[in-house]
């Protein structure tokens, strides 16, 4: 599951020169496999989400013979639920009321989630700024889950996520799915939609889950469109 230098810049559309300088100076994240870099590719759509480098849809496809359709993001989001005032004063008290709230199926165990969430919070933060965080597992594959789920959370009061821009964390989108093609997949339509002012401007009212999930269709009508 593993991409090439080579792959990446494909992903990215850059060169593979440019794929090797970031990871030796900008903090992309990869593993050194007898002098070679393998880079997972979850790791590598978040790293350029954070950064708004926009990859190319081809990622998801990569190494992934799983042939189920895939989601929407309305339609994960409405299997995850949108959540107002979620109590918690720091990560772990947040995650886990978010982990609570997904409506797992029983045989997955949420002390299992939660503590997957929080191993990859200690790699880095998964706050994209502005107030917003990605909460996600970085190896969807653990979970068996029978669906993808996408949560929103509004929390109750700012959280320090550790955020590149410094800003507390008020917005989780929490990634819950069973493939890394679903995964990236998700992500990547998240991206594109948090990018986009309509979503924008009604992230920063009060909690309206009829009004985010509309404003999620209408953009996800958009997407190869060739709107921005």
């Amino acid at each position: 599951m593993l991409l090439e230098p080579i792959e990446a810049a494909q992903a990215l559309n850059v060169d593979e020169k440019t794929v090797i300088r970031w990871i030796r100076k900008d903090k992309l994240p990869a593993e050194s496999l007898n002098g070679d870099y393998r880079i997972n590719p979850v790791d590598l759509l978040e790293w350029a989400t954070e950064r708004g480098i926009k990859v190319s849809p081809a990622l998801y496809k990569m190494h992934d013979a799983d042939n189920r359709p895939l989601p929407t993001l309305a339609q994960a989001l409405e299997s995850g639920g949108i959540h107002c005032s979620v109590a918690g004063s720091d990560k772990e008290t947040v995650l886990r009321t978010v982990v609570d709230q997904l409506d797992l199926p029983p045989e997955l165990d949420p002390d299992f989630i939660l503590q997957v969430l929080l191993a990859r919070e200690a790699m880095g933060t998964t706050a994209v700024g502005d107030g917003i965080a990605i909460p996600h597992v970085r190896n969807p594959i653990l979970l068996q889950l029978p669906v993808p789920k996408v949560s929103l959370s509004y929390l109750a009061e700012p959280v320090d996520f550790g955020a590149l821009d410094g800003k507390p964390v008020q917005i989780l989108f929490t990634l819950i799915t069973p493939t890394i093609r679903m995964h990236l997949h998700l992500l990547s339509n998240l991206a594109y939609c948090l990018r986009d002012p309509r979503l924008r401007r009604i992230l920063g009212q009060e909690c309206n889950p009829d009004a985010i999930i509309s404003a999620i269709r209408e953009i996800e009508r958009d997407i190869g469109k060739g709107s921005s």
